[in-house]
Parts: structure tokens; C-alpha cells; sequence
């Protein structure tokens, strides 16, 4: 069998089952040299299976792959690598214990200096504007710049087929202006990009066509640059993604969340210190931080979860309570519960089945009584969250890691918000989620918010903060900025203070300010 050598990517009748899904189903898909070709679908349509066998991570069932038209197997990610295949993916392939260009190093033939690999790292991270330090152990490294890393170890070898899966989640606009501008030279070079994104818009303006998956499916190809972003998540979807509707809350509930930390934290928290922030967040209103990832949002978030300690007690109180010295398990009994950013090793056990991801948080809710586990309790909590929030899998018993990134995200979400809190900490809650998806999570937060929930969102998507945010601020080399009510200010303003242009008068004033001048 031979396919089209003017093809440089070729798959036919690709099909891949799971014990309890069919994720690939007679899939055909061709690429050819130097286009942007996105790949379109739902949260478990199959598109990452689907690159995952490409990439050689998983092998498929049945159907043919063929490369520069001629029939090829690939057994495992070097096998891809050989050939020319790189692979971004969205839960990162990085070895925390080991520095940035010791990781670059491993994925690299024949091995490099890591040293001398480092000042190129260094270079062409700067050249592409997605900086990042090799020197730096990857485990300090937040979400965002762990992902720096993945491309950049990638356009280190130079490939001929470059597979991205939500690559700008957590970028912020002028970094994704500088991603777009990269992936458009390495296209005129004749690099083929294939682009997994659930951003619409950003498919209409970069990728040539796009391929659309629903229940493991191939449902058509387009032009994406003649569609709207309504009419691809319909495709997507089979039916018009649901309107977000927004009012005033009926209650507010002063200070339920209230922050005077004080400056510095500990060692081992990724991105900078945190400087001193002091602010307050209502009951019926949505706080929304925003930051390019590493500058402090996750000291921040590990501070106000219990997961780092202050020494002085009034540093954070829930509802008037000082909460600043006590740990995770008593601010959860106060009502405060917490999504990170990271799905996988944070906020869920790859290896544990859902009804024991549960047990990770919720175990206060009468699961366990006298110290035993209630399976029955366990299960119901499990099924109610899966039920819900349209969660796609095998059923409580299913591993967490055999979910997609974004029903995974619904579970966790779920989870949380099934706690009946009064406090939300929440990061990045829409990363990778399909339209459908990000509508429900979305307007969850906002119900619960007209309910007299305090909520803080940390996200690195200004459409996402936009539309959510009653209040924005931005965190910034471990300050927090100005406080500015939404109606008060725009994205080229906040984009700016993202980039490290805050005004000048905040530098001195940001330490001291408190909520009230923001009201």
C-alpha cells in the first residue's frame, strides 16, 4: 500500500478502543508539508488518542500510517522522533528532579552537553520569545513555563512534522502573537504543524484546515478561515454552544476571603517570592488575578490553600477566622476549597480510580465515619460529580488517567464545588476544555458566585477573566498590582501590566494597597 508522497502525514482507518470507549473509529487524516492543520472536537473525541499514536505513545488496533507516502509503524516516541515527529504535550513529559537542559538533553539523539545545549536552549528561546532558564530544576517551574520548555525542546530538533496540543493555554497574548509567528516561519520552511486547540478564533486565524473528530469520528474538513467561531463549535459540538448570562448577585457577603501576606515564602514554591499583597475578596463576587505563569500566582494560590503556612495567623482569614498558620484540612472544614492548575499529580492520582479521587478532599463530607471508608457514600459522591458535570468515562472505577484533559478537569472542578464552599480558589479552570465544556464550568462559577461564594480566579485568558471578573488585578514578579473593577479598565491595559509595565506609582503603593480603595 502506498499513499500520496505529496502527503507528508497519512492515516487510514485508524482505530483505537479502551475497555470502556471507542476513542478512534476508522479515522483518515492527511497532512501535507508546511500547513497548519488543527484538529477540531469535543473533550474525548479522540484527537490526543489520535496523536498519541502518531507520536508512538500508544499503538493503534487497525489502519495504516504513511509517511512521505510510503507505509511506516512507529513503536514509540524515538521511533517518531527519528522520522522527523515532535509532539507538545498538554500534561508536559518533563522529569521534575532534573534541570531544564538536562531534560532538553534526553529527548535529544545521541545525547548533548547539557551545558553547551543550554546556551542554544537559551537562544532559541529568546529568538521565538518563550523564555526560559536551563539551569532551572524542572519541578520549580509553573504549568506555563514547564510548557516554554516542551516547545522549545522541540524546535531543538529541528522536526518535519510538529504535533501541538493546546499549545497557548497558559500564554499570555503576546506570547501566543509570538508562538503564531513562529509556527507560520517553521510552516514556510516546510515544517507541517498539526494543532490541537479548543480556541476557535485562534484556529480561524492561523491553522489552513481543519479536521473534525466527534466520538472518535472523522464528522468533515474546512477551511477554518471561513467559518466563524460559532459555526466550528457547532460542527464541534452538533448544536450552538450555550450563551453565558451574567447578573448582579443577590447577596454580598464582605472580606469572606481576606489576605495580608506579608513579604517572601518558602523555598520550593515555583516562580517568584511573593512581595507583600494585601486584599480582600466578597461573597458574591469574582476576584480575577491575572500573569504570565511564574510570577508568583502559585506561591500565592499555595498560601491562601493551606499548602504553605504563615507565620503570623492574620496573614489569611476566612470569614474573620485567621487561617494564615493552620494547614489544608482545617480551611477546607471552613468552607474554602481549591482547583490548581495542574490536573494531574495536584489536584488528582493518576493511578487511583475516581471514587478515591474523591477521598483527596471530600472525605470531610461523610465518606469516612469512625475511620472507615462508606464505598457506598464514596461512589455516590463520584457518580453525582460525573453525572452533573457530563463527565465522560469508564464510571467511578476508572483511573483518573485514562480520562482526557478536559473531563478530568470537569471531575475535579465537580468535585470541588459539590463541597457547598463559601471560599473558591480556582486556577486556569477552562485549560483545554472544549466549548461546551467551558460554558458549563463558567457558568457554575458565576451561579455560585450569585450565591455569596467568594471566588478567586487565577487564569491566564483575559477573554476568560473578562467575562468573569467583577474585579481584576495582575500579579506581576510576585506583587500584586493596582485592584481595578472590570468596567474600570480594558485588556490592552491589563495586557500591559502582564508584560511588567505596571505604573509607576503602584511599584511603591502595591504593598500597602488595601481592598477598600477598590471598592
Amino acid at each position: 500500500m502506498s499513499g500520496s508522497p505529496s502527503m507528508r502525514l497519512e492515516l487510514r482507518g485508524i482505530r483505537k478502543t479502551f475497555p470502556t470507549v471507542v476513542a478512534n473509529d476508522g479515522v483518515d487524516l492527511a497532512v501535507a508539508p508546511g500547513s497548519i492543520h488543527a484538529l477540531l472536537g469535543e473533550n474525548g473525541a479522540g484527537k490526543s488518542t489520535l496523536m498519541k499514536i502518531v507520536y508512538g505513545v500508544v499503538r493503534a488496533d487497525a489502519g495504516t500510517i504513511l509517511w512521505n507516502g510510503a507505509p511506516i509503524g512507529i513503536a514509540s516516541p524515538s521511533d517518531a522522533r527519528a522520522l522527523g515527529i515532535g509532539m507538545v504535550f498538554q500534561h508536559f513529559s518533563l522529569f521534575p528532579a532534573l534541570s531544564v537542559a538536562e531534560n532538553i538533553a534526553l529527548a535529544l539523539r545521541g545525547g548533548r552537553d547539557p551545558r553547551a545545549l543550554g546556551v542554544r536552549a537559551l537562544e532559541v528561546s529568546r529568538h521565538y520569545g518563550i523564555p526560559v532558564d536551563p539551569a532551572r530544576m524542572v519541578h520549580t517551574l509553573s504549568v506555563g513555563e514547564r510548557q516554554r520548555v516542551e516547545v522549545v525542546r522541540n524546535l531543538l530538533q529541528e522536526p518535519k512534522l510538529l504535533i501541538m496540543d493546546e499549545p497557548t493555554s497558559v500564554l499570555a497574548p503576546a506570547a501566543v502573537r509570538e508562538l503564531f509567528r513562529m509556527l507560520r516561519r517553521l510552516a514556510a520552511e516546510g515544517t507541517s504543524i498539526l494543532y490541537i486547540s479548543h480556541k476557535l478564533d485562534e484556529v480561524r486565524e492561523l491553522c489552513d484546515t481543519a479536521t473534525i473528530l466527534r466520538e472518535g469520528r472523522v464528522t468533515g474538513s474546512v477551511d477554518p478561515r471561513r467559518e466563524t467561531t460559532r459555526s466550528l463549535a457547532q460542527r464541534m459540538i452538533g448544536s450552538a454552544p450555550p450563551a453565558l448570562r451574567r447578573a448582579a448577585p443577590a447577596q454580598r457577603y464582605r472580606g469572606r476571603l481576606d489576605v495580608a501576606w506579608r513579604a517572601g515564602s518558602p523555598a520550593g514554591v515555583a516562580g517568584f517570592a511573593l512581595h507583600d499583597i494585601r486584599f480582600a475578596v466578597d461573597g458574591g463576587e469574582i476576584f480575577g488575578i491575572a500573569g504570565i505563569a511564574g510570577n508568583g500566582q502559585d506561591a500565592l494560590l499555595a498560601a491562601l490553600s493551606g499548602e504553605t503556612r504563615a507565620a503570623v495567623p492574620d496573614a489569611v482569614r476566612i470569614d474573620g477566622r485567621p487561617v494564615g498558620a493552620l494547614g489544608v484540612r482545617v480551611r477546607r472544614r471552613l468552607g474554602l476549597v481549591y482547583v490548581p492548575e495542574e490536573r494531574l499529580g495536584h489536584a488528582a492520582v493518576p493511578g487511583m480510580s475516581l471514587a478515591k479521587n474523591v477521598l483527596l478532599t471530600a472525605s470531610h463530607l461523610g465518606l469516612v465515619r469512625h475511620g472507615l471508608l462508606r464505598p457506598g457514600a464514596i461512589a455516590a459522591f463520584a457518580q453525582r460529580c460525573i453525572d452533573t458535570w457530563d463527565v465522560r468515562c469508564g464510571g467511578v472505577r476508572a483511573d483518573a488517567r485514562t480520562l482526557s484533559g478536559g473531563n478530568l478537569q470537569k471531575f475535579v472542578v465537580g468535585r470541588e464545588l459539590s463541597q457547598a464552599p463559601s471560599v473558591v480558589l480556582v486556577a486556569q479552570p477552562t485549560w483545554g476544555l472544549d466549548v461546551r465544556a467551558a460554558a458549563l464550568i463558567r457558568a457554575s462559577l458565576l451561579e455560585i458566585r450569585d450565591a455569596g461564594v467568594a471566588i478567586l480566579l487565577v487564569s491566564e485568558d483575559l477573554d476568560e477573566l473578562f467575562e468573569l471578573s467583577d474585579r481584576i488585578a495582575v500579579m506581576a514578579a510576585g506583587r500584586l498590582s493596582p485592584v481595578r473593577r472590570i468596567d474600570e479598565t480594558d485588556m490592552d491595559e491589563i495586557g500591559r501590566w502582564m508584560g511588567g509595565a505596571l505604573p509607576p506609582s503602584s511599584l511603591s503603593a502595591m504593598s500597602v494597597q488595601t481592598d477598600a480603595a477598590s471598592h
